[in-house]
């Protein structure tokens, strides 16, 4: 199975996301479309779109890029609470009706600015139970007609989806993608989601969380299609291995310097947040280039940890991750317009070739 190759796209109105130095254009279409556009011409299959209050509604951006490219897919953060069940169902089956069948959805349970938009009615430590209910709603809707559902946190009476998502009538959806790393959430993921996304962790991490999510999928008695499996991780990547670890100590000194040092309460909070953090005690480099100093630092979730090296180098890393069973693969490095060109040019080549030797030399 070819891997899906996808990249990042901030989303945000400030200038500076992850150390971007780029200083115009921020929160505009035309620089989340220059974004889109060079991720298509580069190879990439589409790109992770961020969310959170106070950036620009993350849907509405997906909807506008979707309209102005043409194989790009959009992987749209959205969070219940923020979403209720059939007004979401309804316009995710639009867009992908709309771009046939492009629309990606990653569901997001973390914690956020709930009260800021009114999501006041859930208690935190249950926002997992609420998840799940959410998603199995969705998935009812997109696929029955006349839904009647009263749950513990939704409900909906003789409802129907119109349009349905594009080629429903084979049973498809768009792909529901999902992270968490808490035994709340792994349940929710292995029962409902289409794909479980992973942080940077080394590979026995990752292998470990791979095992007990199969496992969990079988005893839950999972009805779907077996879980898949997916990994967000910052790839910095240059023309030879000196170069990249030269330029990757260079950036995590400049994030002790303070130039990166906000990091939201929330991810501190989280289990998966914590065990990248937690990565440092067993040293600055592991597996044979995976950096976990940018997380001593301020760098948060898929900037917590980084590959580091040439394409060689980086290609052989995450072909180890895809001898475990990972076919997902959300990437990214600033610039983002710079790293979406040189690690689409680079890199995505060697990962599509069926069993290709690189090297892994590390460090």
């Amino acid at each position: 199975m070819s891997p899906e190759l996808l990249w990042y796209i901030p989303n945000t109105v400030e200038p500076g996301h992850r150390g971007d130095d780029t200083r115009a254009g921020w929160g505009s279409l035309n620089f989340s479309t220059d974004l889109a556009r060079t991720a298509e011409d580069h190879g990439w299959g589409g790109a992770l779109i961020g969310t959170g209050w106070g950036r620009p509604d993350t849907f509405t951006v997906a909807t506008a890029l979707a309209a102005r490219t043409t194989t790009f897919q959009p992987l749209v953060a959205i969070r219940p609470g923020y979403w209720q069940p059939a007004h979401f169902a309804s316009a995710a089956a639009t867009l992908d009706q709309l771009s046939q069948g492009r629309l990606l959805v990653n569901v997001v349970s973390g914690l956020d600015n709930l009260g800021a938009y009114g999501d006041l009615q859930v208690d935190p430590a249950r926002r997992y139970d609420r998840t799940k209910e959410f998603l199995q709603l969705v998935r009812r809707l997109w696929s029955e007609e006349n839904v009647t559902f009263r749950g513990e946190f939704f409900g909906v009476e003789d409802s129907t989806v119109s349009p349905r998502p594009y080629g429903a009538e084979n049973g498809r959806h768009p792909r529901l993608y999902f992270g968490g790393a808490s035994a709340a959430a792994e349940r929710v993921s292995a029962a409902e989601a289409d794909v479980q996304l992973f942080w940077g962790e080394p590979l026995d991490g990752v292998a470990e969380r791979i095992d007990r999510l199969t496992a969990l999928s079988e005893s839950l008695d999972r009805v779907h299609a077996p879980l898949e499996f997916g990994l967000r991780i910052t790839t910095l990547i240059r023309d030879t291995t000196e170069e990249a670890w030269r330029d990757a100590e260079a950036k995590v000194a400049k994030m002790a310097d303070g130039a990166d040092q906000q990091f939201d309460r929330n991810r501190r909070r989280a289990v998966g947040q914590q065990r990248l953090l937690d990565l440092t005690e067993r040293g600055e480099v592991l597996d044979s280039c995976l950096y976990t100093a940018p997380g001593r630092f301020g760098g948060g979730g898929a900037g917590t940890t980084w590959l580091v090296g040439s394409a060689d180098d980086v290609a052989a890393a995450l072909r180890k991750y895809g001898k475990l069973g990972i076919t997902h693969f959300v990437l990214s490095d600033t610039p983002y317009k710079q790293e979406v060109i040189r690690v689409g040019d680079q890199l995505l080549g060697k990962l599509r070739e069926p069993s290709v030797a690189g090297s892994s030399t590390g460090r």
